[in-house]
């Protein structure tokens, strides 16, 4: 499947009473520094983690924070190093921004050994460190781990398989290695065209139902199932390539 790599997401919530608000602040900005001085925000969500494919053999660091109005955030390493750095500019530095999702290129284990990908991003407490327009100070941390889980062993759809455009079932072993791995949630997608379906279930789920309503009959068909570990750490298997559902 198409994967978005190197992807910076910037969602944006501009609404009159922002607007209002922003206009009685004077643009946001504190002159008399005492928004500065209080104590700092805790990011609403500040999540960093791995994504690996099985089916690709590859890996990626993913990160998503979330918090209202906020122009600038930076992203430190377990030794408080600067990863990202990101500033806003104009109008947009006037409003804020709320929720960040970015996602770093996905090497190849052929071009990047996981051994040596884990070397790059080391296990450890990484930081996240913010500002809002008017100043305050926020604050957030995530520990990253090297907890990967195994892949899902599809057991349908398998190569050559038949894809009723009625709806089908599709069905996976469930994810207990390596040891001591706890499987949260596993996502189930499916895509035909332009046009995606995506469901997530309970960590002990070993199925999930594609409905007709969504099916286009004669359609090639891709799709993925993932497993998503306590730690955030996240493990894709992709469909077989070439199926389609029956005409």
């Amino acid at each position: 499947m198409t994967r978005r790599l190197g992807v910076v997401v910037f969602v944006i919530a501009i609404t009159g009473a922002v607007g209002a608000a922003v206009a009685a602040t004077g643009g946001g900005s504190d002159t008399s520094g005492r928004a500065a001085a209080k104590k700092p925000l805790p990011f609403e969500a500040s999540d960093l983690y791995i994504e690996t494919n099985d089916t690709d053999k590859d890996a990626g660091l993913q990160v998503f924070v979330d918090a209202e109005q906020w122009r600038h955030f930076k992203l430190l390493d377990k030794n408080g190093d600067t990863m990202v750095d990101l500033n806003t500019k104009g109008k947009v530095r006037r409003i804020g921004l709320s929720e960040l999702f970015f996602e770093a290129s996905e090497p190849s284990f052929d071009e990047l050994p996981f051994s040596k990908f884990k070397q790059q991003f080391p296990e450890g407490k990484y930081r996240f460190r913010g500002e809002t327009v008017g100043g305050r100070k926020m604050v957030g941390a995530d520990h990253l781990t090297h907890v990967i889980p195994d892949g899902p062993k599809l057991t349908f759809p398998t190569k050559h398989s038949s894809l009723d455009p009625d709806g089908f079932v599709v069905t996976w072993d469930r994810v207990t290695k390596p040891a001591g791995v706890d499987i949260v949630t596993y996502q189930v997608i499916v895509e035909q065209g332009k046009r995606e379906f995506s469901m997530y279930l309970p960590g002990d789920a070993t199925s999930g139902t594609i409905p007709g309503e969504f099916l286009e009959p004669g359609t090639k068909t891709a799709g993925e199932v993932l497993a998503r570990e306590k730690s955030g750490n996240q493990t894709i298997t992709q469909f077989p390539e070439g199926l389609r559902t029956g005409s």
